[in-house]
């Protein structure tokens, strides 16, 4: 019925518009309030200075962070269970379905380059675009933070972290020795992953921030691509001496009673940290908070 209303209400707008729908659109949107040009990666776009409704189609979490309420959010952020419960009330868009975005009359949409549509979303209201990876995690909250007005506060939080996480990685090298190793592997049940110093999961907060290191074979397997797929016979190989173990709630973890996995040193060590996968993919304030208590606790071991 929701879909019903909204493609209906897509078609009144546009014959009402005429052919220039979605540009007359955009001006009511652009012309609310002040305007400034914001300096993005694919050119200079003329976005609120206080927006209001924002269409989030990536990087909802890191508004979240801010305390930005949105328009409208990605369907993977609102099924984060970090922010589902906030989130709740909040419209789920997708780029897939322009009417969906339309419906909620945002002012600044906020989309990944590699998106569908996006001449689409152009007419709608000032879009702004990343391409993911190209920012580090911090660069890329500040980003999101000049797009609100929060560029300061965003600043601020930002050397902050990296700096009380790389006390706390000091602290883990202090205790268990500057080699020592850590390895993210993430696990449906039935294929394994690992993952480089960038692919959420908090791996910017332990190569990163915390400045740990991976296994000499993980750090070669996903030089090319940031991460890698692996047999479960040959997960020794890629362990470190601690383990993070990705998995989402309702993975089969029988794995975890071979002779492979129960051969792993930090398996018997009792050096395996499990994080709920739905839960820690991204790498937004509220995320990485929740993983560096995590990862601070479980590395002091």
């Amino acid at each position: 019925m929701k879909r019903l209303f909204s493609i209906t209400l897509l078609l009144l707008i546009t014959a009402a518009l005429g052919a220039c729908g979605f540009d007359e659109t955009q001006k009511n949107n652009s012309e609310s309030g002040d305007t400034v040009t914001y300096e993005s990666e694919f050119g200079d776009v003329e976005i609120p200075e206080n927006p209001q409704r924002i269409a989030a189609l990536t990087y909802g979490p890191n508004l979240h962070s801010l305390g930005v309420d949105m328009a409208g959010v990605d369907q993977w952020s609102k099924n984060n269970p970090l922010f589902e419960e906030d989130l709740s009330d909040t419209p789920q868009i997708t780029e897939a379905e322009p009417e969906s975005i339309l419906a909620e009359n945002p002012d600044l949409i906020i989309a990944g380059a590699n998106m569908e549509n996006l001449d689409e979303l152009k007419k709608i209201a000032p879009t702004v675009t990343f391409t993911w990876g190209k920012l580090n995690y911090l660069e890329q909250q500040i980003e999101i933070g000049k797009l609100v007005g929060q560029e300061e506060e965003a600043r601020e939080w930002a050397d902050d972290f990296e700096t009380r996480a790389a006390d706390i990685g000091s602290n883990i090298k202090k205790q268990h020795g500057d080699d020592t190793t850590v390895s993210v592997i993430e696990t449906d049940g039935k294929g394994f992953y690992v993952f480089g110093d960038a692919w959420g999961r908090g791996t910017e907060i332990l190569y990163q921030a915390m400045d740990l290191k991976m296994p000499k074979k993980v750090e070669e397997a996903v030089s090319e691509d940031g991460y890698y797929e692996l047999s479960q016979e040959v997960l020794a190989e890629y362990a470190g001496d601690y383990i993070i173990l990705s998995r989402g709630e309702d993975t089969d973890m029988s794995f975890t009673e071979s002779d492979v996995w129960q051969s792993i040193p930090a398996v018997q060590n009792g050096n395996v940290i499990e994080i709920d996968t739905a839960a820690t993919s991204y790498s937004d304030p509220t995320t990485l908070e929740y993983l560096l208590e995590i990862y601070s606790e479980g590395l002091s071991k």
